[in-house]
């Protein structure tokens, strides 16, 4: 007599990145599910960036609101993502986990330099039994390792880290499932080069399967970004065999009309006000607006430049005027309101750029295309890169000329730009990147300084009147208004 198969639904999210308004409809489905199948058969997942402290829902309660409506969404395991490892600290993240989480957070890749071992509040794996299969869970991030050394992790190579987890579960599971908060290009190289992996779920890089991919054996599924999706698996196992016989995977549109669950919509209406009341917290009473122009220069953005350059010991400060959504009015300036201009986790840091990439930059800062541009990704929460804006630096320019030619003169304090000199430089790590503006990306020696905000050096500008004072004072001449 043939033995029945055991069946498996595993549900499935990746980068909410605190889009809580959606987190009412994904419970609302996954409780559905749970009616329809028996509770031991269905295996409930995250896959990391979870939260974003862009969210004031996050910010203002340290993703303690994340944790608690992820509890009642009945979350069994999540990877750590990058928006969880980077912008939050590990002391912080520790807490909120101990204190919060009632599900394991998996980080096969991570290790606490201090102990030489993975975090205490992390699981290095994880194994559960659903519908009386064993059932292995692996869980990696990306290895941002410069960052997250600053932080005291050291973070793996993750396709070694999961092999290393493979030789360890397979002779223990039934089933092997790779949490992955690496983005699809990994997930595929994973699949084509270790074996024993039945299942890998993905994230990192928002892509949607709205079927799962089949390399080698493997199945590789993602549901997108922001709740936009849940993802959805249905397995069957034949223990006779010892695989998995039949695997239909799908996303599910989580879209308005969709049903929600009233108690995680009052939990996110209780966070909301928690979050709000926590972030009106007053950070100065400034005694005059500061206006921000996203396409010219403004007192604003001149402010935020000037504070970088004096928060990494540099000669010139630049940053980008999009990373800025909006000014300032006089009056109470709170954290909330801090948090709404400049909702980004951009890091600041400290490199050496020569004289002519910085011309470049700032070249290609007066080409509308570059103003225009829309960046996605690398922490950016604005809409466009806007301009560049500076301290320690004056322009003389011509904006009646070509392109690339409009720049007449370049002043770093009363001396002249030398093309062939490097100059010691504090921007932002999206800069780094290649994101925004090319010539930005060969800068040499660069410090990233974390934990910090540009938020955080933005607030400590905001309480120095002489700074408000300073940011008032030009940095571009254009030569051909001045002529007319």
């Amino acid at each position: 007599m043939s033995v029945p198969l055991q069946r498996l639904v595993i549900l499935h999210t990746n980068d909410l990145h605190s889009h809580f308004e959606q987190m009412p409809k994904i419970s609302a489905y996954f409780d559905r599910v749970r009616r329809l199948w028996p509770a031991d058969q269905v295996l409930t997942l995250d896959i990391g960036d979870h939260m974003d402290r862009m969210r004031p829902e996050t910010e203002g309660t340290n993703a303690i609101a994340n944790l608690e409506i992820m509890n009642a969404t009945g979350y069994e395991a999540m990877v750590v993502g990058n928006n969880e490892g980077l912008t939050f600290t590990p002391d912080l993240l520790s807490a909120v986990v101990k204190n919060h989480a009632r599900f394991p957070i998996i980080g096969s890749n991570i290790i606490d330099m201090a102990t030489n071992q993975t975090p205490e509040w992390m699981q290095v794996s994880h194994i559960l039994e659903k519908s009386g299969l064993r059932i292995g869970l692996i869980g990696v991030t990306a290895a941002y390792q410069i960052y997250y050394e600053l932080l005291g992790w050291l973070v793996t190579d993750p396709i070694e880290a999961v092999e290393a987890q493979i030789r360890l579960l397979r002779p223990q599971v039934d089933i092997l499932i790779v949490m992955s908060h690496l983005g699809l290009r990994m997930d595929q190289r994973m699949a084509e080069e270790l074996e024993g992996i039945d299942v890998i779920l993905g994230g990192h890089t928002h892509h949607v399967l709205e079927e799962p991919l089949l390399l080698r054996g493997t199945y590789i599924c993602a549901a997108g970004k922001y709740g936009q999706y849940a993802g959805h698996i249905e397995l069957a196992y034949d223990s006779a065999q010892r695989r998995i016989v039949e695997l239909h995977g799908r996303v599910v549109p989580m879209t308005a009309e969709h049903e929600e669950d009233s108690s995680v919509a009052a939990m996110l209406d209780h966070y909301r006000i928690a979050g709000a009341a926590a972030l009106d917290e007053e950070v100065t009473q400034l005694r005059q607006p500061l206006r921000l122009d996203w396409y010219g220069e403004s007192p604003l953005g001149n402010l935020l430049a000037a504070g970088l350059r004096r928060w990494t010991s540099a000669e010139i400060g630049l940053v980008n005027s999009g990373q800025l959504l909006q000014g300032l009015k006089e009056g109470r300036l709170t954290k909330g309101r801090l948090l709404d201009i400049c909702p980004g986790p951009i890091n600041p840091c400290r490199l050496l750029l020569s004289g002519a990439d910085l011309l470049q930059a700032l070249e290609e800062s007066l080409i509308g295309e570059f103003m225009e541009k829309p960046i996605r990704g690398f922490g950016f929460r604005g809409e466009v890169l806007g301009v560049l804006c500076v301290d320690g630096i004056t322009v003389e320019l011509d904006s009646s000329r070509a392109p690339y030619e409009r720049i007449l003169a370049v002043y770093v304090g009363e001396k002249l730009l030398e093309l062939d000199r490097d100059y010691v430089v504090g921007t932002i790590d999206m800069f780094t990147f290649g994101s925004g503006y090319l010539s930005l990306s060969r800068g040499k020696e660069v410090t990233y300084m974390l934990p910090e905000f540009i938020r955080d050096i933005l607030a400590s500008e905001l309480r120095d009147e002489e700074a408000i004072v300073q940011s008032q004072s030009l940095r571009f001449t254009d030569l051909s208004i001045s002529a007319s």
